[in-house]
């Protein structure tokens, strides 16, 4: 989880399995190459926008 607080960046991270955690929900999904988005720690704007994955929708 990301976010800016009081002009301050602050990320927390939570382990997957932890009793805290109640659900995931994928809001988007997006077209990356690579594992890892650490790159856009430090972009902010248009710069650190993800081109949306266009899903098809299954034949009828």
């Amino acid at each position: 989880v990301r976010k800016m607080s009081f002009g301050e960046g602050v990320e927390r991270v939570f382990p997957l399995y932890s009793p805290i955690v109640e659900s995931i929900t994928v809001v988007r999904r997006g077209v990356v190459r690579r594992a890892k988005l650490y790159y856009l720690r430090g972009r902010t704007g248009k710069s650190a926008r993800i081109v949306e994955r266009k899903m098809n929708a299954p034949k009828a």
